[in-house]
């Protein structure tokens, strides 16, 4: 292979670095309109009534709209109906908020005008009686509480039951039983680039066209047009260059159908792009309580495991609000061959913005509680947390292996990527500088481990994908795909595969992404999904075009399928190189009857949809230092070391990107970041002043590594690598953190581990 698995410079940086990016708020169109949401300065509380009279009639203003004036036109926001929950209990999402609001930040009214400025004017003229009601902000509390939405009787949204295994047995045979309450905390994705959406409507095409800085175009245009009530191809959406998603931007929120409805009404195009602020109040990812036992042997091992997790819902549901807490549920099992599980779900309805999908979805709050366990076994044991861990690996002779939670992982060599982890990390060194009683009051020294694993593509809707491939009569390859790719590389890998499929380079190929009007159907970026459904069915896709041209090779050379070679631009004999035809000259015949074999159709035009029967599973082990001083609690990483199994590694130096990412993001999670609101609902982390994300000078030198397990599931053996290291980096910092702090006898600190939090610890204990 000339150009896959190397380590090949992305071809989408060109023209981003050099500021011919095309964002959301970079459009710009004629007779354009600005639009600005309302939003509730409450958690929760009545609306008596909204007065808009001196908004209308300011300078600029085109229209004003409430939940009255939607009434008949819109339905309430989606969500997924989750067919595995025992209790659903979704209510009702308006929106525009009717009748009361449920959470700070909630949209109330939506002003539209001419200029941008004169639209935030506007805003300060809207006059909302709102009568202050008890919110129901902690998870727990919310179990008992009053129903946040009367009509649901319960705040309890979601229930549901994963088990397997005989759990009453393994905890009568257990002799050692550990028991943890977690709390991972709610995130704000914050993304680069903030939600927009721009909306135009052409009457005399009945045309409604959205640009959305979204990762699903597909599936918004199908909600869309579903509730705006319109035929699908009358509905056209593109997302343009999109600025991070992070999960966030896969949802479906108000502003998404409000603003085409507007574009509809007002017949101007609309553009509305949210503020910072309005970003951290929008949405949130994590927000789990989680109660663990564990049942384990003398030497380790483990023999069951019962959870219950409360998850914070919020006041409502997005698309993928239900479905976090049940990945959850299924992602506890992690690496390790526990023979028995009981995991209870509840997902609590609290007056705080919807949560969903965020990075991992479902797997960082799965292997966060579960990781933890296992250094606290392995603490309470007095044995070493790698042995722990390789006393309960799955064997590579148990795969496919089926997990009691129900998940089937397809392949898996786990013990070598943790040795490598431990070789490259100095692992032993470490652990015995940690167990150095040092001086009095001296920064403390501490290691800590995770090995995790993370499914690529999410459950088989998620699996399913479209490519198709053209290429021109002059030998241009264009690729379209169904994802929507925003900082993957996602054009460099598939030029790198049809480069190395036909015989060509990654310049002779462009992929179009991202436009329903183009690409007929798709599933988006989320899930680490990219390479695994996309790149599976332009693989396929590939096959069949590589075996056309080898047809029509084979008639102009005289020479059998099985003896061509595509390289360098041409097709030529193995045995006889001097019989040859380029590139070029092979698609233009491939145009011409002529010189075509018999029965062989005129063109290279190739498609596909292609759907994956489960998701193939990848493996990372990272190991951190950290020392923690007893002063003032601040924590320093002195080495960090991930090694990851993602099957065939398409690109190396994508793929390291991807992990530097997922750990400046897991370690975030770690020791900074956190959604934090007072007993009435008010954020007291709702702007970048107080909620503080990672920077460079937080993120430590990282020393990487791969190695590769292959996967029987996709073609080219690949495992999606993306969001496996925001598994396992928070849990790899917590367990180093902890494993500083546990000679003075700190057993847990939920995160982030801030500096004030180990300080009050530390003093803690010495009183």
């Amino acid at each position: 292979m000339t150009y896959t698995g190397q380590s090949l410079k992305r071809l989408e940086d060109p023209r981003l670095l050099t500021g011919q990016g095309a964002f959301l708020d970079d459009l710009t169109f004629p007779d354009m309109l600005y639009a600005a949401v309302l939003r509730s300065p409450h958690a929760h509380a009545a609306i008596r009534a909204i007065d808009t009279a001196a908004a209308r009639h300011a300078p600029g203003v085109v229209a004003v709209i409430t939940a009255d004036d939607l009434e008949g036109a819109i339905e309430a926001l989606p969500t997924r109906r989750e067919t595995e929950a025992q209790e659903l209990r979704p209510p009702v999402h308006p929106l525009l908020a009717r009748g009361k609001v449920c959470y700070t930040g909630q949209p109330v009214a939506v002003i539209v005008a001419q200029e941008r400025y004169l639209v935030r004017d506007a805003l300060a003229l809207i006059q909302v009686d709102y009568a202050p009601l008890p919110a129901v902000i902690d998870p727990l509390e919310a179990l008992q509480a009053a129903a946040v939405h009367p009509e649901l009787g319960t705040n309890i949204g979601l229930r549901l039951l994963t088990a397997g295994g005989d759990l009453e047995a393994a905890f009568a045979q257990a002799e050692h039983v550990v028991r943890q309450r977690y709390r991972v905390q709610r995130l704000a994705p914050a993304p680069l680039e903030t939600r927009g959406v721009v909306a135009h409507y052409q009457p005399q095409d009945d045309l409604l066209t959205v640009w959305d800085s979204t990762q699903h175009p597909h599936e918004v245009r199908d909600q869309i047009a579903t509730l705006l009530h319109r035929p699908e191809h009358s509905v056209r959406v593109v997302a343009p260059d999109v600025g991070g998603g992070f999960g966030e931007k896969g949802g479906m929120y108000s502003e998404e159908l409000v603003i085409p409805y507007l574009a509809m009404r007002l017949g101007r195009p609309v553009k509305w792009v949210e503020e910072r602020w309005e970003n951290m109040l929008a949405f949130h990812g994590r927000g789990h309580t989680v109660d663990v036992e564990a049942a384990a042997q003398r030497d380790g091992t483990l023999l069951g495991l019962r959870v219950q997790i409360v998850a914070d819902l919020g006041a409502y549901f997005l698309l993928s609000t239900p479905t976090v807490p049940i990945l959850t549920s299924h992602r506890l099992a992690g690496p390790y061959k526990t023979p028995a599980m009981h995991v209870e779900v509840r997902g609590v309805i609290t007056n705080k913005p919807p949560t969903g999908a965020y990075r991992g979805a479902g797997g960082p709050e799965a292997a966060f509680c579960l990781e933890r366990t296992i250094d606290l076994i392995a603490r309470d044991l007095q044995l070493d947390p790698a042995a722990v861990r390789r006393r309960n690996f799955i064997p590579p002779d148990a795969f496919p292996y089926e997990t009691p939670t129900g998940l089937t992982y397809d392949s898996g060599q786990y013990e070598p990527t943790l040795d490598r982890a431990l070789e490259l990390s100095a692992y032993h060194h470490w652990r015995a500088q940690a167990r150095q009683p040092g001086l009095p009051g001296a920064p403390r020294i501490g290691v800590g481990l995770a090995t995790v694993v993370k499914g690529s593509g999410g459950r088989v809707p998620r699996l399913t994908d479209y490519a198709r491939v053209i290429i021109e009569p002059s030998g241009q390859i264009t690729v379209q795909t169904g994802l929507s790719p925003h900082g993957q590389g996602t054009a460099t890998i598939f030029a790198q595969m049809v480069a190395d499929a036909l015989g060509v380079t990654p310049a002779d190929v462009q992929v179009v992404h991202s436009d329903t009007a183009i690409v007929p159907m798709g599933g988006g970026t989320a899930a680490s999904r990219g390479l695994i459904a996309g790149g599976t069915v332009l693989s396929l896709v590939l096959q069949e075009a590589r075996q056309k041209l080898a047809l029509i090779a084979s008639h102009l050379l005289d020479c059998p399928v099985e003896d061509l070679c595509f390289q360098d631009r041409q097709v030529s004999s193995r045995h006889h190189p001097e019989q040859h035809v380029s590139f070029a000259q092979l698609a233009t015949a491939a145009y011409n009857s002529a010189r075509l074999p018999p029965g062989v159709a005129l063109g290279l035009d190739f498609s596909r949809r292609n759907t994956l029967g489960t998701s193939p599973y990848a493996f990372a082990t990272h190991v951190a230092v950290v020392e923690v001083s007893q002063e003032t609690g601040a924590i320093r990483v002195l080495k960090y070391v991930a090694v990851h199994d993602a099957g065939r590694i398409m690109n190396p130096l994508l793929a390291a990107g991807q992990v530097h990412g997922g750990i400046a993001q897991g370690i975030g999670q770690a020791l900074q970041e956190g959604m934090v609101y007072s007993p009435e609902g008010q954020p007291l982390t709702g702007t970048l002043l107080d909620y503080t994300l990672p920077r460079a000078s937080t993120t430590p030198a990282l020393t990487l590594d791969t190695l590769e397990t292959l996967s029987p599931l996709t073609p080219m053996g690949a495992k999606g690598i993306g969001e496996l290291p925001t598994l396992a980096a928070p849990v790899a910092i917590a367990n180093a953190v902890m494993d500083a702090l546990a000679p003075v006898g700190v057993r847990h600190i939920d995160t982030p581990l801030t500096p004030e939090k180990i300080w009050q610890a530390l003093q803690g204990k010495e009183a």
